[in-house]
């Protein structure tokens, strides 16, 4: 299967208008989840405003958006950096003048238990699962009020917020998930949606910080040999791999986004709060 044919892409849209002259930001956009939202909503017809680490991917992705019929800029960054993800933000309202669509999907997992754990690792992941998503939310919020724009701002959290035993990464997404229903609360005379997306196990490069051993274990047991090494980013063909093996345990990154285009695309008076998404069969390993 080549690239072009990789399972996380958008699926065929009935409306390919639906988001036209719509504005939606997309962090965490170079692979996986984030990739397969931008491209869904750019295929919607949105002007997709991509963000991400790896410069390469994010105008792969434009490119892809283009060749849809929709439109796309991107500039590559860590989330990390407060002042260029909300200059980023403007940027897209200022630029289009209007926004309509926020999507918090960077993310990341050090997994791993407490005693033993390393604190430079739980700073990351609450760095960029939860202040960012933070500074990302308040400045959609400012952009979509200074344009009098009607939105929703999509909270990519996990299944594993609401899952005992799953250690920093779980408490995490378990502030994303309260941080939700405290904004419920504060915008409620807002045209203004918060969405929040629980994925279960999604085939995608997330795992890039696990134990080898583990992703092989993984693997073998889908009848895969696979070669990974610790923080780098899984080749497009080895997720196709993944997800072609594991229809049942896995869910693409493309069903995901399938997700947010039909939360974003609903009536501003309908409030879609949550949405867990899983794959049919539990994970037996």
């Amino acid at each position: 299967m080549s690239d072009s044919q990789r399972l996380s892409d958008p699926k065929p849209l009935l409306n390919k208008t639906a988001l036209l002259n719509k504005t939606a930001v997309v962090t965490g956009a170079s692979s996986g989840i984030g990739r397969a939202i931008g491209e869904t909503l750019g295929a919607a017809g949105a002007h997709v405003y991509l963000t991400g680490r790896t410069q390469a991917s994010l105008a792969a992705s434009a490119k892809t958006i283009g060749e849809s019929g929709g439109e796309a800029s991107f500039e590559a960054f860590d989330v990390r950096e407060s002042g260029r993800l909300e200059d980023f933000i403007q940027r897209a309202q200022r630029e289009t003048g209007g926004l309509h669509v926020m999507v918090n999907n960077a993310g990341l997992s050090h997994p791993g238990n407490i005693v033993d754990g390393n604190p430079a690792h739980w700073s990351e992941m609450l760095d960029v699962n939860v202040l960012a998503l933070l500074v990302g939310t308040r400045a959609a919020i400012r952009a979509m009020r200074a344009s009098n724009s009607s939105g929703h701002v999509v909270n990519v959290s996990s299944i594993a917020g609401s899952l005992e035993g799953r250690g920093v990464y779980g408490a995490t997404k378990a502030a994303v998930d309260n941080l939700a229903s405290s904004l419920y609360q504060e915008l409620g005379d807002d045209p203004i949606r918060i969405v929040n997306i629980r994925p279960g196990a999604v085939a995608t490069s997330f795992a890039r910080n696990y134990d080898p051993a583990f992703v092989k274990g993984v693997a073998k047991s889908m009848g895969l040999d696979v070669d990974v090494k610790p923080g780098e980013q899984w080749p497009d063909e080895l997720v196709t791999r993944v997800e072609a093996a594991a229809r049942k345990t896995f869910v693409a990154a493309g069903d995901v986004a399938q997700a947010v285009l039909f939360a974003v695309t609903q009536p501003i008076h309908v409030d879609i709060a949550d949405i867990k998404i899983r794959p049919a069969k539990p994970l037996s390993f």
